[in-house]
């Protein structure tokens, strides 16, 4: 049980439980809850959307059940290998991640690792695929992120900003809660995305790079203000340079320079509600 308090805020005192419920002795935390909340929405946007880029239903299901299992690997060996020193020595612990432990740009990895082999499988353009399906991570990461707030962890350095936040966890000292910092900005993404699909959209692939570009923005400064980073096993300039901090500076470069290079493409999607493939498919049933 912890007591938090967003004094800034007015909220004081809040009583919160890392576990849900339990089955006898097993017990069912809101960290897997809120995982799967946000995973379950996130497909289920990404299925109901599928024919806005004329990709088959049941084919995007394939890879994402196959990105969903990668992901989860993907996330476990991200944090184990940067976190190697201890779990070297505790190869027990290496595949319980019911505490957390897990990494979201592992995850990132993981299913894009994944889900782009079964695409290639199923013949399936990926942009299209990534654009469809990095729309719906946003919802996973908006409201995933409140498993960090269950769990008391992911929080920044000390502050005095009206969002600071104290607990047990925190040792009673104000806190940046960078967990509802992405959370929000991931939800403000989806909103972006959405719209840019809707209205804007003009070729596959952009929605994809502007992920990068927002999520990359945000996950660097946020990154820089946690205290519980994982860290590259060398020093760069002298420094120690955080790897989340560093992969989300070259994936925002990335996806501006994709955007910049992109910039006259059209494929004709701008303002389409609906594709022929989709008309046919309602026609037929």
């Amino acid at each position: 049980m912890y007591h938090v308090s967003f004094p800034g805020l007015g909220i004081n005192d809040l009583e919160i439980n890392r576990v849900a419920f339990s089955i006898g002795s097993f017990d069912v935390y809101w960290y897997g809850i809120l995982i799967a909340t946000g995973l379950l929405l996130a497909v289920l946007y990404a299925y109901f959307n599928a024919h806005r880029y004329d990709v088959d239903r049941n084919n995007l299901i394939d890879c994402i059940i196959v990105g969903i299992i990668t992901s989860v690997i993907g996330a476990r060996a991200y944090y184990v290998a940067f976190k190697w020193d201890y779990f070297s020595a505790h190869p027990g612990e290496i595949i319980d991640i019911r505490d957390g432990g897990i990494a979201i740009y592992g995850a990132i990895i993981g299913a894009l690792i994944g889900g782009l082999i079964m695409a290639k499988i199923r013949k399936l353009k990926f942009l299209p695929v990534l654009d469809i399906t990095l729309t719906g991570f946003f919802i996973g990461q908006a409201i995933g992120r409140w498993g960090n707030f269950f769990n008391q962890e992911a929080f920044g350095t000390p502050t005095d900003s009206i969002f600071r936040m104290v607990s047990e966890n925190t040792g009673g000292v104000g806190v940046h809660p960078c967990f509802l910092y992405e959370s929000v900005w991931c939800a403000l993404g989806f909103l972006l995305l959405f719209i840019v699909n809707r209205k804007f959209q003009k070729y596959h692939g952009q929605v994809f790079y502007i992920y990068l570009v927002w999520y990359g923005f945000e996950r660097m400064i946020v990154e820089g203000l946690r205290t519980d980073s994982l860290y590259l096993p060398f020093k760069m300039f002298g420094y120690d340079i955080r790897v989340s901090q560093a992969l989300s500076a070259i994936l925002m470069v990335a996806g501006i320079i994709l955007l910049i290079v992109n910039r006259n493409k059209n494929d004709g999607m701008r303002g389409r509600t609906f594709t022929k493939s989709y008309k046919k498919s309602k026609k037929r049933g």
